[in-house]
């Protein structure tokens, strides 16, 4: 196939209507130590409040790991009927960053994937090579087309507006353990041929903790096509307030297309999250959007119940729900980092 915007399609907002939620469920104790058995609650609390409006796809590895789960889902109460498991191997669990980049048509009901190259963020985790494999066993299993495009793009590091806008981070896609043979000119035309927009906007940096090189999905997210959520740091003294302030200070000259300004809404960051002495990736910023739903992690923070209004208010038409993400966030990923969407077949977008 040839590039996918000649041909009509484009990567959906989050609020687009969705088939299901995609996961790759974890199987690599070396991700989360001798924490992984704590994670359990949180992760199937986040498939229980997925599965309330939508189905739940799960990369299960292989069929003891499919056993697992079915115990688990029992456990958990959670409806086995909403809960389809493929027993695709899996490396790790960071389905946003190797899981496939569904696109719809402009004009039809018709979707496609796009497969991207997926390297562990720069090489830093190997072996991917199921990962990388992903997009394909999807799309052969929901009989879609597939193109792939020969370089490195992870979920999390782009964010869409669903009308042509794309945020990204110079930390991560210009990072020279991507792609080093792209200029930041021919990144974005990878993104405009393969996803289907018209704009790309940069900010700087990401958190710190942050193994992805600044993914965007930690800092700042699309909520309606002209309105996004940016996290923030208040104490001067933390390591996060000036690369936080940074991209503030740019998201506030960015421009749409139609020369409208970026409604912006901040959210403090939580209290620091610590383990053995090493920083966490702990950010508000990493919430997943479903039919019902906005899935908030939160880390026992004084700062979690304001961040929770603060989404809920920018969500009218679903309702928020907070998830302890303590343990998981170890893993230095969140619920973001963990699902990708695939949206239904529909043209009309809807907020």
């Amino acid at each position: 196939m040839s590039k996918p915007a000649e041909n009509g399609y484009f990567f959906p907002a989050e609020w687009h209507p969705q088939v299901a939620t995609w996961l790759s469920f974890p199987i690599n104790k070396d991700t989360w130590e001798d924490r992984f058995d704590r994670i359990y609650p949180a992760y199937f609390e986040f498939i229980k409040s997925i599965a309330l409006s939508q189905k739940v796809k799960i990369n299960a590895n292989d069929e003891a790991t499919i056993q697992f789960i079915r115990t688990k889902l029992e456990e958990y109460n959670i409806p086995a009927s909403q809960v389809e498991l493929y027993p695709f191997p899996t490396n790790d669990s960071w389905c946003r960053d190797h899981g496939p980049a569904f696109l719809i048509h402009k004009e039809n009901d018709s979707r496609m994937i796009v497969d991207w190259e997926y390297n562990a963020w720069g090489g830093k985790y190997p072996p991917y090579d199921s990962d990388n494999a992903i997009p394909s066993r999807i799309a052969e299993v929901l009989q879609l087309p597939s193109v792939k495009t020969g370089i490195v793009m992870e979920g999390g590091s782009v964010e869409f507006n669903g009308k042509g806008t794309v945020l990204t981070s110079k930390s991560c896609l210009l990072n020279k353990n991507r792609n080093p043979h792209l200029t930041q000119e021919e990144i974005e035309a990878y993104l405009r041929d393969y996803y289907g927009v018209e704009q790309v906007l940069w900010v700087e940096d990401g958190i710190v903790g942050d193994d992805t090189d600044g993914h965007i999905d930690d800092t700042v997210r699309f909520v309606n096509e002209d309105t996004v959520i940016t996290v923030v740091e208040s104490n001067p003294e933390d390591a996060n307030f000036a690369p936080l302030k940074e991209n503030l200070e740019a998201l506030k000259k960015m421009k749409l297309p139609d020369g409208r300004s970026l409604n912006i809404v901040e959210i403090q960051m939580p209290d620091p999250v610590y383990s053995d002495g090493i920083r966490l990736p702990a950010s508000y910023a990493n919430f997943l959007i479903t039919n019902g739903h906005v899935i908030v992690p939160t880390f026992r923070s004084k700062h979690d119940e304001r961040a929770l209004q603060i989404i809920q208010e920018c969500f009218k038409t679903r309702k928020v729900v907070g998830i302890d993400a303590t343990e998981i966030i170890w893993g230095l990923g969140s619920f973001h980092c963990l699902s990708q969407q695939e949206p239904k077949p529909n043209p009309e977008i809807s907020c």
